[in-house]
């Protein structure tokens, strides 16, 4: 049996008026997956429990099978995994936003998509002047931070700790990801608890440094927005994952091009296929994600496509862009692994985003995600179209989205 798992970030929605109260999914052109689901069978999960954060983090760990009151322990760690970084039992990641803040309001909580060569120069800025300094003034903390950086705005901040010198955080340290707080103040937003005063005061000292960095000089005279300061938050200790293989006894790869599921996928035991052109947002090269995926089922039992573009849409408010990335989504990945399933045997797939993003709000929530399963052994349901009301309507329902992965792999 092949598995083919496609994840289209963030695709659920709400009506949107300017659709003529239809959600992306009703409004978008979606032949295959369309015929997916007249062939097979449609369901609502929620992988975003009420008392966690309702972002990609906890819904694809939750997605994948893994209960995540058991097996989350923040952001940070699962991309610190994505860059082959080891979190030993005393260290801790957090997640480094370069992020665009003007009076107090968070305008780009992506500094414009900042280069990955800018951001790793202004990072190396806050290095030398904000933590070597403080580390050669006799700051014990300060010298056991690293900003290492990522890919664009997304970044992290790593802190070595040992059994004498534990972390200033805990499990009660607060963050808010900036992605949540697009067009909001940022007044009460900063981070509280255990270390807090750490976290807020480097926000705060690489607002002084950035304000006249030639990068954002640079970025300015180019008609850009500035990376006005790093924004903390998603942190944790190491998390300890069993692999996907122990679980289910299957094979699995991940195509991605986000840090987060990178990191997933490294816990969980699974490589990784690097696509050209793959890039993380609306631009992304569809087709060639569509080709790998083919490819890789010659390999794999398991076979995952994430793809961010849906979600990145949602975050901007451009519901026209997310249809468009749904149809691409559709064309380019959904219909080319559906044709070649059928010439591999037996093969079940499921198309599922991880957690809804509204276009009205630009920011993830909590809540039900439409599914569909079609393949080998499922009985197909009453529903001929994939959309919220259509799954809604199918009265399947995974309450703990972590039991989807049982029922889509076994039953």
């Amino acid at each position: 049996m092949k598995y083919v798992i496609i994840i289209p970030d963030g695709c659920a929605d709400e009506p949107i008026e300017s659709l003529g109260g239809r959600t992306p999914l009703q409004a978008a052109n979606l032949p295959a997956m369309d015929r997916l689901a007249a062939e097979g069978s449609l369901g609502l999960a929620n992988n975003t429990p009420d008392h966690l954060p309702a972002g990609s983090e906890v819904a694809n760990l939750c997605l994948l099978g893994y209960d995540p009151d058991v097996y989350f322990t923040g952001r940070a760690p699962l991309e610190a995994a994505a860059q082959g970084i080891t979190l030993g039992e005393h260290d801790w990641a957090v997640r480094c936003n370069l992020v665009t803040i003007e009076d107090q309001t968070m305008v780009d909580f992506t500094a414009d998509h900042i280069s990955n060569e800018e951001g790793a120069e202004l990072l190396r800025s806050a290095q030398a002047e904000l933590l070597a300094k403080a580390a050669a003034e006799g700051d014990p903390i300060a010298s056991r931070l690293e900003f290492v950086p990522g890919v664009s705005y997304r970044n992290l901040l790593i802190y070595r700790g040992d059994a004498s010198t534990p972390a200033p955080f805990s499990s009660d340290t607060r963050s808010r990801a900036p992605h949540d707080l697009t067009d909001l103040s940022v007044a009460d937003e900063f981070p509280r608890g255990p270390g807090s005063d750490l976290l807020v005061r480097l926000m705060s000292e690489s607002a002084e440094l950035f304000a006249s960095h030639p990068v954002n000089q640079k970025r300015i005279a180019a008609g850009k927005r500035p990376a006005t300061n790093v924004w903390l938050w998603g942190l944790g200790g190491a998390p300890k994952l069993p692999s996907f293989q122990e679980r289910y006894g299957l094979s699995g790869v991940m195509i991605t091009a986000v840090d987060l599921l990178r990191g997933i996928a490294a816990l969980v035991g699974w490589p990784r296929i690097e696509v050209a052109g793959a890039t993380g947002y609306l631009d992304t090269d569809y087709a060639a994600k569509g080709r790998a995926a083919v490819e890789a089922l010659e390999k794999y039992d398991v076979v995952c496509v994430h793809i961010e573009a849906p979600d990145e849409a949602s975050h901007e408010g451009r519901a026209d862009e997310k249809i468009k990335a749904l149809e691409s989504i559709d064309q380019s990945i959904v219909a080319p692994l559906y044709e070649a399933l059928k010439k591999q045997g037996e093969y079940r797939i499921l198309v599922t985003p991880d957690h809804p993003t509204f276009c009205s709000t630009k920011k993830h929530t909590h809540g039900m995600v439409p599914l569909l399963i079609s393949g080998t052994g499922v009985q197909p349901d009453s529903q001929s179209t994939y959309d919220e009301i259509a799954a809604g309507a199918s009265g399947r329902r995974f309450d703990h989205g972590w039991d989807l992965m049982d029922a889509f792999i076994k039953s």
